[in-house]
């Protein structure tokens, strides 16, 4: 019996060290804060509509759309009655990186699914004041506050300050939880411009005005109609324009069982390509003379909204062809406005 208490004393300890080290220490480790996330700060919404209000520029005022977004990137376009434009952003491996800027930008366009690289780094984990982090364009960015308040029309926000300094000047950005670029500043010598939030709408579609061309009742000319297009965040625009095309079913443009199989605009070449079904060549019912001249008032169509002078046709992904007419694959169809009938 006296043998087996030095044994018993032992395990004692044993099990109570075990259990002293499994204790959680109050305020060691509940009060540490979590990390700040990047996906908080700048969260991918869908149709939500932004609008800035500015100050030291008459561009300075802007609103921007969201047009498409998938699980790691998102579209945005700017409106800043000047110019549109075109924004991809990329959230990977805790950075946000803006892959693309594309200026003059009016027709809609899937731009996340090309390959893109490279960008400036607008956000990067781990968000700390005063880490920092170089670009492409010889710019360093530096987080210089995580609880900058800053204050606008619809309420104050507690923010992300990021200050990215370059040859060029000074811009800093300010992100807050659940919105996202709240204020940006940019300025140099004699000069500073600023834009704020001012509102945040939901459920709100990208509206714009496209002209519609089509043949005249008794095919000699070319009529024009200024028609408004609503997108959702990523809605083909294939299905938009095919749709408000067979809204002007009476011109015979596209027959009710006709589809866009594929409309895509081509970077390197400047120019569109549209692929349509057979319906749109079995169901024409028209003489080679109103047949070109459908022809024609796609192609314008096409061309007028994506600002190109190329429109390449085919069917179900051949060439076209008809009883009257061939377009090979390689051919482009030329935007031509001479038989189009000016507005009184």
């Amino acid at each position: 019996m006296n043998n087996l208490l030095p044994i018993l004393l032992a395990l004692t300890m044993i099990f109570t060290g075990c259990t002293r080290e499994s204790t959680p220490v109050p305020g060691k480790d509940e009060d540490k804060p979590l990390p700040l996330k990047i996906e908080d700060y700048y969260p991918f919404t869908e149709n939500t509509k932004y609008t800035y209000e500015g100050e030291g520029n008459e561009f300075a005022f802007f609103t921007t759309y969201v047009d498409y977004t998938d699980e790691s990137r998102i579209q945005l376009r700017s409106d800043n009655g000047g110019t549109e434009t075109v924004k991809v952003m990329e959230l990977n491996n805790g950075q946000l990186t803006q892959l693309l800027n594309r200026g003059e930008t009016y027709f809609r366009e899937n731009f996340t699914d090309n390959q893109l690289q490279g960008g400036r780094i607008l956000l990067k984990e781990p968000l700390e004041e005063g880490d920092s982090w170089t670009n492409d364009d010889e710019t360093t960015s530096t987080i210089t506050s995580i609880d900058r308040e800053v204050v606008t029309k619809i309420g104050n926000y507690q923010t992300i300050e990021v200050t990215t300094e370059g040859p060029q000047g000074k811009t800093t950005d300010f992100y807050a939880k659940d919105i996202g670029l709240v204020k940006t500043v940019s300025e140099g010598e004699g000069y500073q411009v600023s834009s704020t939030l001012s509102s945040v709408e939901k459920d709100q579609p990208f509206i714009q005005t496209i002209t519609l061309f089509y043949p005249d009742a008794d095919g000699t000319a070319i009529n024009t109609a200024a028609v408004q297009i609503s997108f959702n965040t990523n809605d083909n625009p294939k299905d938009i324009i095919e749709k408000n095309i067979k809204d002007l079913s009476v011109y015979e443009i596209l027959s009710p069982n006709a589809k866009i199989n594929e409309l895509y605009f081509d970077e390197q070449e400047n120019s569109v390509h549209i692929d349509l079904s057979k319906e749109f060549v079995t169901e024409m019912n028209a003489g080679s003379g109103f047949e070109a001249m459908i022809l024609q008032c796609l192609t314008n169509t096409l061309g007028t909204y994506y600002q190109v002078n190329d429109v390449y046709i085919t069917i179900d992904n051949e060439r076209y062809e008809s009883g009257h007419i061939i377009i090979e694959k390689n051919e482009p169809s030329k935007v031509d406005f001479t038989n189009v009938k000016t507005a009184e």
